[in-house]
């Protein structure tokens, strides 16, 4: 099996491919300019690996929660070249991906989402497949969803900027935190190719982002009230 992968929810962009296991992946650092290196590095791969879209057995995508021009870009690439290439896709959520990449059987997967908040959930790890723990969600740190036992490891941006936070919440349940991980192609094209085994490729046009927050800015009003409630803590 061969399935592509793509993953630029962050200021991070990567591509990988697995070709029956082996996963090859490209990753750089481009801040915000994924549309620009994004298509270079899949054609690059592609050359790299000898193989052609049209020899792909589908598509994967991280679908957020991350960036919204982000998540935006990597559903409407996957969608594009699905649609030229007539293969099927499938969306992974890439706080999963964390979780994957981890290499750790219980993940509680943070990243930060902006304005106070982190995007949330946990993962355990069940005869080789991943169980959602805690489904993916919106919230603000110290409102972070409970789990159960202990065991736990943190993974992502949000145990980077809301450390503190998050200890207090899961204190004595964290045994490690990599508060540098971020979403990676390798991690989505592994849950991809999982997914594309048992069948559940969809069509281009299913492929559709996860979007965890619908109000993405704060008006002048709302920014001076909440800077007014910090000085006033």
């Amino acid at each position: 099996m061969r399935v592509l992968a793509i993953e630029t929810s962050t200021e991070y962009c990567s591509v990988a491919l697995w070709q029956d296991g082996v996963i090859t992946e490209h990753c750089e650092l481009v801040g915000q300019k994924h549309s620009e290196v994004l298509m270079e590095m899949i054609d690059d791969l592609l050359q790299a690996t000898g193989c052609k879209l049209q020899a792909m057995d589908g598509i994967a995508f991280g679908m957020g929660p991350g960036s919204f021009t982000g998540v935006r870009i990597a559903c409407g690439v996957a969608q594009g070249l699905a649609f030229g290439a007539n293969l099927q896709v499938i969306g992974v959520c890439t706080l999963q991906a964390l979780a994957e990449a981890s290499g750790r059987p219980r993940v509680i997967a943070a990243l930060d989402a902006r304005m106070g908040e982190i995007y949330h959930a946990a993962y355990e790890k069940q005869d080789g497949s991943w169980t959602t723990a805690s489904e993916p969600c919106l919230c603000k740190p110290e409102h972070a969803p409970t789990v159960s036992g202990d065991d736990w490891f943190g993974a992502g941006s949000g145990f980077s900027v809301y450390g503190k936070a998050l200890g207090e919440r899961y204190a004595g349940q964290l045994h490690g935190v990599d508060d540098a991980a971020v979403p990676q192609a390798a991690a989505i094209v592994a849950l991809g190719a999982a997914q594309f085994t048992l069948g559940r490729g969809v069509d281009a046009a299913e492929a559709l982002p996860l979007y965890l927050r619908d109000k993405v800015a704060l008006k002048t009003s709302e920014r001076d009230k909440s800077t007014g409630e910090k000085e006033l803590r």
